[in-house]
């Protein structure tokens, strides 16, 4: 979980394949080499960070190499107890979502004369635990502890300046809390659910639980502000989701130092139970093939920590046009 950064060097699409260490991403976004992109953290602050700045991976016709990327602590500086959720665009409208419920989508109306600035504020001992492009043709959607989805239109949230404090996004019953927010394209064929429960008296590290992978479709739309639907049930000592994440599918899962793990092949009822693992997974995170080039939102890699590479997907803000020494590029955490 050694939360790398890096960049691609040029703008051919992201290929796929055989699975290699560090392949479950965070964030991918498409970039220019001197373009901006923004870090979010748990803490509702975006952080300016030059594209430039970070190490270009070497061409690849599969995954790419997270290897030769930096860790994010070598640019980002972090507060006491806040974290990294991931990366979003400078000029594009971002939905954040905390673990309070709460739903902002943020207008790109950001100080040119800051390095970093508040993007939401946040109640008493809340913090956001997603972020997210995501336009009026998206959906959005929140996986709680107690395994209720709730998904529905971006264009529900009217976008706000960013020191606004958002709007309720999903109604939580008592002792729930948010463990994944995220954006996900409307009719996005390969979208899913993937969700994982262990026994909430279980040390961490010590069960890994079962999982459960479902297609996104399966679950449907409600009101914002509504409460979800039921997206796991628990078997015999199972109290609670404890990793929960939407995507863009086929889904990666991986240890967190990095390591491949597999997830259920088959894919389950909305509301059935999860498959007994025999390895924990600390982190989801999405297929690289078709995001870049169709330029969609890549849903935040679940998990407490970060793995190399992962992260949600962004644009690019302050950079010239492309040009022979600027091409299109990926920016990836």
């Amino acid at each position: 979980a050694s939360g790398q950064l890096a960049r691609t060097s040029d703008r051919q699409p992201l290929g796929d394949g055989q699975r290699i260490k560090h392949d479950a991403f965070r964030s991918v976004l498409p970039s220019t080499a001197r373009g901006e992109v923004g870090a979010v953290t748990s803490g509702g602050r975006m952080i300016r960070l030059q594209v430039m700045d970070m190490p270009a991976l070497p061409p690849t016709a599969g995954v790419p190499n997270l290897a030769g990327g930096v860790p994010s602590s070598e640019f980002i500086t972090l507060e006491r107890d806040e974290s990294l959720v991931g990366l979003a665009p400078l000029s594009g409208v971002v939905a954040l979502g905390t673990a309070q419920g709460v739903v902002k989508r943020v207008q790109p109306d950001y100080p040119l004369n800051r390095d970093d600035w508040e993007v939401i504020s946040l109640k008493p001992k809340d913090r956001v635990v997603g972020v997210a492009t995501a336009g009026d043709e998206d959906d959005l959607v929140f996986i709680t502890r107690l395994a209720q989805l709730l998904r529905f239109p971006a264009s529900a949230v009217r976008p706000q300046g960013r020191t606004a404090g958002g709007m309720a996004g999903i109604k939580l019953a008592a002792g729930d809390a948010v463990l994944h927010f995220g954006a996900i394209a409307r009719g996005d064929e390969q979208g899913v659910v993937v969700t994982v429960s262990a026994a909430d008296d279980a040390l961490p590290g010590t069960t890994a639980g079962s999982a459960k992978v479902t297609e996104f479709s399966e679950y449907p739309p409600k009101g914002r502000a509504t409460a979800g639907v039921r997206a796991h049930r628990f078997l015999r000592g199972e109290e609670a989701l404890s990793l929960a994440w939407a995507g863009h599918g086929p889904a990666r899962a991986a240890s967190a130092n990095g390591v491949a793990r597999a997830l259920p092949t088959e894919h389950g009822r909305r509301d059935g139970s999860g498959v007994p693992l025999t390895q924990q997974i600390d982190a989801v995170g999405p297929s690289l093939v078709g995001l870049i080039e169709a330029s969609r939102p890549v849903a935040p890699v679940a998990g407490v920590r970060l793995v190399d590479g992962s992260a949600p997907d962004s644009a690019v803000h302050g950079g010239p046009a492309a040009g022979a020494d600027d091409e299109g590029q990926g920016t990836l955490l």
